[in-house]
Formats: structure tokens, sequence, C-alpha cells
């Protein structure tokens, strides 16, 4: 491995723990552009290490552990560690983390102790095996896909604010959020007029100050048909800090199945809430469903777009379409047939010059200028 680093003023030196070897930076250390380090050990920094610009990466079949007084800021930073990488203190990315394998553990009783991204930092790769065990945060960002989830899942939140975030941080709980272990109790009978049954299987912490929008999803272990059989009843909700109850946050209807599905709230400020989860809407609800679309785009002039014929009659007109996780992967006001199957997001995706992977989206359409609103799937081969 390649390793171009310069030690200005700099002690390093390998302490013993409990037979456990690591690197003990008390001086100041740098990784230049195009550098890169890997750490088959421990990290204690106790020094300066926070003007990087390569690659640091956490490799091994132990259970790694980043520790010190000081938080490192790494550029770009991959995490590749059968057992996990545990944090003592928070670690900050400036640009990228790499999920491979093993999580990112953060204690959930500290919620100081993040994996932090800061202005221009986003991750890549999250996946069931690799993602933030705990805690992560972001600085200075409006929007954000927080690759948060437990031992066994990824169960992300996607946050969209209406202005920047000076910090906002995430973690998810599969836990039954009448018995939480580092909460006090969420009642699930507590609850507002018009709401239903509330679930008793998972729920996520978010803080923030600023007005925003979450998008979280559904699998096979939310237990979604607990609540409701009809998809589009179920909302996001919060318990408030103010009325001790749990309160829905609005949004418009869910759209998936009982096994996979999204929901989206309206705009509310996350520090009003304790935690969110899924909930019932309590009365029904209406909605209208399209058919299911078939978009192909190899150019032979069928289905090569998103053709849904219903928008004609309003040019004013919204589209959403989010991937099974959750993701937003196309948004676009007064819709004609643009959707050939490229994300038109910000987020990092994949191969994004090849489009979008084929498989089964959900769709949400305003139609403004009659006030309806449509949902429904669509399958995407891109082939």
């Amino acid at each position: 491995m390649n390793k171009t680093i310069s030690f200005l003023l700099m002690l390093v030196g390998a302490t013993t723990a409990q037979a456990q070897t690591a690197l003990y930076n008390t001086g100041n250390l740098r990784l230049h552009d195009g550098g890169q380090m890997g750490f088959h050990t421990d990290l204690i920094n106790d020094g300066s290490f926070d003007e990087n610009q390569g690659l640091a990466g956490f490799y091994g079949t132990n259970l790694r552990n980043i520790s010190g007084s000081l938080p490192p800021t790494f550029f770009d930073v991959e995490f590749m560690t059968q057992n996990g990488t545990f944090l003592d203190i928070p670690v900050n990315v400036a640009n990228n983390a790499n999920f491979v394998s093993g999580n990112v553990l953060t204690p959930r009783t500290q919620n100081a102790t993040t994996l932090n991204f800061l202005d221009l930092g986003f991750s890549f790769g999250e996946n069931d095996i690799s993602k933030v065990d705990g805690y992560a945060s972001i600085n200075n960002q409006q929007s954000f896909n927080f690759p948060v989830g437990d031992v066994e899942q990824l169960r992300p939140l996607i946050l969209n604010s209406e202005g920047v975030n000076a910090l906002a941080k995430a973690a998810y709980f599969f836990e039954d959020p009448n018995s939480p272990s580092t909460f006090t109790s969420f009642n699930t009978n507590t609850k507002a007029n018009g709401l239903g049954d509330i679930s008793t299987t998972e729920f996520w912490r978010l803080e923030g100050s600023v007005p925003s929008s979450v998008q979280l999803s559904w699998n096979d272990r939310s237990d979604i048909a607990s609540l409701s059989r009809v998809v589009e009843e179920i909302v996001i909700v919060g318990w408030s800090k103010t009325t001790d109850q749990w309160e829905m946050l609005g949004g418009p209807s869910s759209v998936g199945d009982l096994i996979n599905g999204v929901a989206i709230s309206g705009s509310f400020i996350p520090d009003d809430y304790e935690v969110l989860t899924f909930g019932a809407f309590g009365e029904p609800r209406d909605f209208l469903d399209l058919e299911n679309y078939f978009v192909s785009p190899n150019g032979d002039g069928i289905n090569d777009f998103l053709e849904i014929p219903e928008l004609a009659l309003s040019p004013n007109n919204h589209i959403m379409i989010f991937d099974r996780n959750g993701s937003k992967v196309f948004e676009l006001d007064d819709y004609t047939n643009e959707f050939n199957g490229f994300s038109n997001q910000n987020n990092f995706v994949i191969g994004r010059e090849n489009g979008l992977p084929s498989g089964v989206y959900f769709y949400i359409v305003s139609l403004d200028d009659l006030n309806l609103e449509f949902q429904g799937f669509l399958y995407l081969a891109n082939d």
C-alpha cells in the first residue's frame, strides 16, 4: 500500500492494553493528497490528526477501537473490520466514508459520540453488514441519508431540511418504544386523536433544530401489517416533548406493500420530538392508486420513459420516485415524461452514467391543479 505520510512534530508509538496494540498519536499526523494509511490496530489520538487529504482504512478480523482526547478528522475513510470499529470519541469525515464490512459502533447512551459528516461529507456502500450501529451526525448540511441501523440491518433515515443544519444526528433502535433501553417509556397508548396503532417494533431518534421532513422505509421485520392492512394509512409519528404523546407528522400517503414501503413526513422541527416511528391513521384516508408501470429505456421506442397519462390533466404537478430502501432517486415539478431510468438527485449513485439498477421503485404523484395525490409502483428494466 502506498503511504505518503508527513510527520510534523509527531510522536507515534505502540502501546499495550490488555494485550491489544495501538497506534498512539501525541503529535501532528497528516495524510497528504493521494496518501493511504491502513490501521490494523487501534488508534489512540491525543494529537493533531485533522488536516488529511488521503485515505485512512480500518482493517482486520478483530474489533478496532478509536479513542483518545481529540477527535480525528479523515478525508476519506474505509471500514473493513469483521467485528466492527468502536468509537470512544467522535470521528469526523470530511469527504467519504466507505462501508465495506463491519459496523461502526457508537454508544447509544452517549449521543455526543458519533461518526460525524462535515459539510461535504457523505457515505457510500452502507449495507446490512456495514453501517453505523449507533449515532451518525452532520455539520452544515441541508439534506442527508443517515446510514444507521442495528447489529443486523441497515435502517436509514433520510433527512430533507428547509435550511442548513449546523448539527443534526440520528440513530436507529430495534426496540419497543414502551420499554426502550436508553430512554424513558413512550407509551404507545398515549396518542393524539385520529391516530391508530403505534409501532412497538422499532423507532428512530433524530436531533436537529431546522424544520425538516424525513423519509423512513419499512421491511418485513417492521411488522407493518400489525398496524394496518392498508399501506396508505401508514404515517410517521413522533413523541412530542410538549404534549407527552404520539402525534402524526403529516406527509403524503405512504407507498409500497406490507413487506417493503416508504413513508414521508410533513415539515416538523426534530428537536420538538423525542423519537419517531410508524403509526396508522385512525380513520380512513382518501387515496387514489394509478396502475403500475414498466420502464425499459433501451431505445426501442417502447416504454423508454415513465409516461403517466393522468398528468396531462394537471400541468402543475409533482413527482417523486424512491427505491425500495426509501432513497429518493428522482424528483421533478411539472413532469412531462422525463424519467428514463436515471437519477436527478445529488445523492451518490453507483455508476450514475449507466442509470439506476433494475428493480421495483415507488412513486408519488400530486396533481396540484386538481388537489389529488396518487401513488404506485414502477418496474425499471435498465439492462
